[in-house]
């Protein structure tokens, strides 16, 4: 039987392999595929480093600081700390940290900027929600009027109304940092071992983990605003 011969262009024509469809990078493939992870943590990278220099610049003029006392305090040279206020380092934690101790803000400060979500929380005169609290039965009433979502702070802001039955009810304690801002009214309010007389337009701010309360309503009833603030869990 007589073999077939096959010319070396025809062969090549025969084993040459088609070319591969190229998907431009960072746009979905024909198959629905996401962006390229690697440009995205790129661009990300440079948001992160972009954000952070500018909050660093904004902190250190509010401190009436020049980069190079900056620079001195953190223990950066001058053109570093001038490359990360332009975005165009990226540098250690332990160099931020430095940063941070020198401006005399928390680490968390320098990122605040570049956190995008945004949570608003709207309420109309009188639409507060009414919640049903320890000390709703002992003449309190309180107006929860507002909250947030998201974010390691939680934040209750409420409406509060002592009526008179609300005397000697200083045995609240719980966990946070409370404020009040007396709207009317006034009471002796005792925190601890401390008894105060407040009324309007005084305020408090205080660690609610000590026992305090209404002692006695003097002139009620006594509305106030309360903001009771904790790490979210």
């Amino acid at each position: 039987m007589e073999k077939k011969r096959i010319s070396r262009g025809t062969l090549g024509m025969m084993t040459r392999h088609r070319p591969t469809m190229r998907v431009p990078t960072g746009h979905p493939g024909p198959e629905g595929g996401q962006d390229d992870p690697g440009r995205t943590k790129t661009t990300e990278a440079h948001a992160l480093a972009n954000s952070v220099g500018e909050q660093i610049r904004s902190l250190r003029r509010a401190a009436g600081l020049t980069t190079v006392e900056l620079a001195t305090r953190a223990g950066l040279s001058n053109g570093m700390l001038s490359k990360i206020e332009r975005g165009t380092a990226h540098p250690s934690f332990v160099s931020i940290a430095s940063i941070a101790r020198a401006l005399e803000v928390p680490v968390a400060r320098l990122f605040a900027s570049y956190d995008n979500r945004r949570d608003c929380s709207f309420v109309r005169a009188g639409q507060g929600l009414i919640v049903d609290r320890r000390g709703s039965k002992s003449g309190h009433s309180y107006e929860l009027l507002g909250h947030l979502l998201s974010g390691e702070i939680y934040v209750e802001p409420y409406f509060v109304k002592i009526e008179k039955s609300g005397s000697g009810s200083a045995s609240f304690q719980h966990t946070g940092i409370e404020f009040m801002y007396i709207l009317s009214g006034s009471m002796k309010f005792r925190y601890a071992d401390r008894m105060l007389d407040v009324g309007p337009g005084d305020s408090l701010l205080f660690d609610a983990n000590a026992v305090h309360g209404a002692e006695e309503i003097l002139n009620g009833p006594v509305n106030l605003l309360s903001v009771v603030i904790n790490l979210r869990a």
